[in-house]
């Protein structure tokens, strides 16, 4: 019978490489490995497999401790011209967050300490002075994403009343986080108003009650409506709210600082148009279009932030010091006037179509594999500007030898692992959202990976 063929535990235990990883690691833990490999290998035999002798299993279990040791996430090369890419860890960090980031891991830091008077301090501080600057408001805070961010802010302000909101904003936003959901789950009662596609500015004044805490304005990130539509503007639903004593909750998403018109992308809301129009909060993702990391800000009016900040729930969404370091430190380069310049997803998206051109055409030199060099469009990505893409030029292999799929798999097993998109049976590679330092490596990936 073919199960008496297998090796035995102790067999592979003593295989020298094996026995070398015993003793680096926890030997139960390696045990426990071995003994999962042969159980794996008995499951083969049954589904008429062949029986794997010791050198073969040691191999798996050596592999298995591998892939646990290695650090994780792994940093990829992205190349599917998708600029926030959300599966491959959204923005990019600039160079300065990085190092500000490294610096708060070192060794300890002022986290919550004031150097002035060397009492305890706010590790919001800094942050809100240079989001009020920058955006216009009161005040503001950082908390861990945007999601917390807005349940933080609907819990402390609505819990066990009304939030009124448009029946086109209780949208699911992604990955099943849903407006509706989050009410829900703050205590709030959620009360939809007009129509899916149109929405008045009395729909909001009619459903006022004693009960009514805020109105909540959803900007659709991910979806477009079109057609026989109507919505309320930000400024007319402050109208109402100031006249009827009821603050304007507004997420805007992505947090976009700048101005998407002048790349030639429709309009994406910004935090300072919506202080500027006189909402109550604004939340917004630091992680998005902001450049930044994950992380949930909420800017807006003083007396409204400061019970967010005395929320019990505050605590537990909030934000930490590595995240706090590098968003600080990518505030700063808006304050510098250098967001295009530093931060990666800015320069990705100012990139000029010939300088995308160049970049590929020298990708393409060298390789062996039928290629060309054509024009192509990237997506800002990330549930921003829906349906927008920008013209771009892209390296396109003819994979008919290998087929794509192969092309694609070998791709992402290279030691930095290349991400790629497939188009017509092609496998196309955009330059746009390869930072300059990862040529070197993504050539290398390139030239195996189309290697017969």
């Amino acid at each position: 019978m073919q199960f008496r063929d297998l090796p035995s535990v102790d067999s592979v235990l003593a295989h020298r490489d094996v026995a070398a990883a015993a003793q680096s690691f926890d030997r139960d833990w390696v045990v426990d490995l071995v003994r999962e490999a042969l159980q794996s290998a008995r499951e083969q035999i049954r589904q008429g497999g062949d029986p794997p002798d010791a050198d073969s299993v040691a191999s798996s279990v050596c592999q298995r401790i591998e892939d646990t040791m290695r650090a994780e996430p792994r940093q990829v090369i992205n190349a599917t011209g998708v600029v926030i890419h959300t599966n491959l860890g959204r923005a990019p960090l600039s160079r300065a967050a990085i190092e500000a980031s490294n610096q708060a891991a070192r060794g300890y830091s002022n986290l919550e300490l004031d150097l002035a008077t060397g009492r305890r301090g706010s590790r919001q501080t800094q942050v809100q002075s240079l989001l009020q600057q920058i955006t216009g408001a009161e005040a503001a805070l950082a908390v861990n994403n945007n999601a917390s961010a807005m349940l933080l802010g609907i819990t402390a302000l609505a819990a066990g009343k009304e939030v009124v909101v448009s029946r086109s904003e209780a949208v699911e936003i992604g990955g099943g986080f849903r407006v509706p959901d989050v009410l829900r789950q703050s205590g709030a009662t959620l009360v939809d108003v007009g129509t899916t596609n149109r929405t008045y500015v009395r729909d909001y004044d009619e459903a006022v009650t004693e009960n009514t805490a805020a109105f909540l304005k959803v900007h659709a990130s991910n979806f477009r409506v079109e057609g026989f539509t109507a919505s309320v503007g930000t400024a007319e639903l402050v109208e109402v709210g100031a006249r009827r004593g009821i603050p304007v909750l507004h997420d805007v998403g992505s947090g976009s600082l700048l101005l998407t018109e002048k790349y030639g992308m429709a309009h994406e809301p910004t935090p300072q148009e919506s202080i500027k129009d006189g909402a109550g909060l604004v939340f917004f993702s630091g992680d998005k279009l902001l450049g930044g990391p994950q992380a949930g800000i909420v800017v807006g009016k003083k007396d409204l932030v400061d019970v967010l900040a005395r929320h019990p729930l505050a605590r537990a969404v909030r934000i930490d010091k590595l995240s706090l370091a590098s968003l600080t430190a990518t505030l700063v380069h808006y304050l510098k006037g250098e967001a295009e310049k530093e931060i990666p997803v800015w320069r990705m998206i100012s990139t000029p179509e010939a300088a995308l051109k160049k970049r590929a055409k020298s990708w393409q030199a060298g390789l062996e594999c039928p290629s060309s060099v054509e024009k192509s469009r990237s997506a800002v990505g990330g549930g921003s500007l829906p349906g927008e893409t920008m013209p771009s030029w892209v390296l396109s292999l003819d994979c008919q030898a290998l087929g794509p799929d192969e092309v694609m798999r070998r791709l992402r097993d290279s030691s930095t692992p290349v991400i790629a998109r497939i188009e017509d049976d092609r496998v196309l590679l955009d330059p746009r959202t390869v930072l300059p330092e990862e040529d070197g490596p993504l050539l290398d990936a390139l030239r195996s990976a189309v290697s017969d």
